[in-house]
């Protein structure tokens, strides 16, 4: 399956060149667009109480930490290694390249969450060698690439945009049991698991959502990202003010305690003043 994934990239690049791209991610929506009508038929039984044996180990996760608070770590360039070290007895999702620091700190994040296949496939030996006790990706992942990481899967739908000029359409869960939506960062699949576990306070680090500069990320890495700046950045504020919506209409905070960026959409906290009297 990894060569199959890598044949795919090849291949994608080929189409391209010769101008027959658009024509083959054309049929290849109505591929997505039966997993979608799948994803939604599945979800529905699980909301009506059918138990889904592969997501079972998701289920314990419900609820676990109903009323407290959590730090979900991204890993804008605003990120320090002194603001990491703060959280190290806080409750902290972490995500992607958040492996990059583990060789400066003891910090682990209590989950990691993970959405990407071709950055899965860059990561996963790094993600082996860290033996993170709580790791989360999608069934799509699990599926396309068979990981040697213990995940615990979760029902995932991709962005809705099936044909080239279709106008993507988000949404939020906060049953992640039943499905968790596809957005245009891995952050939105990490609030909707804070969210299913019970969490009423979900504060965001290093989520810049700023490309403007030369550093992209807190450490320089070889991850590849083919998306344009400023189509990233757009495309993540739209699925940030998704995010808020459902938030605001179910009683649960999300706020930006991130040092500086361009994210505007949640309300914004001085990151310090969450550790006064600790």
């Amino acid at each position: 399956m990894r060569r199959y994934y890598k044949f795919k990239i090849k291949a994608k690049e080929f189409l391209d060149k010769i101008g027959l791209l658009n024509f083959f991610t054309t049929l290849y929506g109505i591929r997505w667009y039966i997993r979608h009508v799948k994803c939604k038929v599945e979800a529905k039984m699980r909301a009506r109480g059918y138990l889904d044996k592969r997501y079972e180990r998701l289920r314990e996760f419900e609820g676990v930490h109903e009323g407290e608070r959590c730090f979900i770590v991204c890993t804008g360039p605003s990120l320090t290694l002194k603001d990491i070290e703060v959280l190290k007895d806080e409750y902290t999702f972490g995500m992607n390249t958040i492996t990059k620091i583990f060789s400066q700190t003891d910090w682990r994040p209590t989950y990691y969450v993970i959405d990407d296949i071709g950055g899965y496939v860059g990561l996963e030996n790094e993600l082996i060698e860290s033996k993170l006790e709580i790791c989360f990706t999608s069934d799509l992942l699990v599926d396309m690439v068979k990981p040697k990481v213990d995940f615990i899967a979760y029902p995932f739908e991709r962005v809705k945009q099936y044909w080239p000029s279709e106008t993507p359409r988000l949404e939020f869960s906060g049953n992640a049991y039943e499905i968790v939506y596809g957005a245009y960062t891995v952050t939105c699949s990490a609030m909707q698991l804070a969210v299913y576990m019970g969490f009423k306070e979900i504060y965001l680090i290093g989520c810049d959502c700023d490309y403007s500069g030369e550093k992209k990320h807190f450490i320089d890495d070889d991850i590849k990202n083919e998306h344009r700046a400023i189509d990233t950045e757009q495309k993540m504020i739209m699925t940030y003010e998704t995010a808020k919506k459902y938030a605001d209409t179910h009683d649960i905070k999300i706020l930006n305690a991130t040092r500086g960026g361009k994210l505007e959409v949640f309300e914004r906290v001085d990151f310090d003043s969450l550790f006064v009297g600790d």
